[in-house]
């Protein structure tokens, strides 16, 4: 029964994703969000956070969330370093600890 509930999340997420995606592509043709400096909201790039993001809040199941937003940070990792800044060198090592210590007290349960 878990599945089938996993199904209909998982619907509903895609469709949600679907509709905004949509939406952004049916607004940037009427309005040309390019012109008014708009054009990152349909970069491929952000539609796969937005998409990750749906997935996260949407979606019982966070994996798929997760997945989307890793390959967004890793398509975007300049991005990331570059309004991190000097906080960048610091913050990777930290984030490396964070998840290895969160993942081995979840192997520990």
């Amino acid at each position: 029964m878990a599945t089938h509930s996993n199904h209909k999340d998982t619907y509903l997420a895609t469709s949600i994703a679907l509709v905004v995606i949509g939406l952004l592509f049916l607004t940037d043709r009427l309005f040309n969000l390019s012109a008014q400096g708009l054009g990152w909201l349909v970069d491929r790039d952000n539609l796969l956070l937005f998409t990750a993001v749906i997935f996260l809040v949407f979606k019982h199941d966070k994996s798929v969330g997760i997945v989307l937003l890793a390959i967004w940070a890793i398509l975007n990792i300049g991005l990331i370093i570059g309004l991190l800044g000097q906080l960048s060198s610091y913050l990777l090592p930290l984030v490396l600890l964070v998840v290895g210590i969160v993942l081995f007290i979840l192997y520990r349960r």
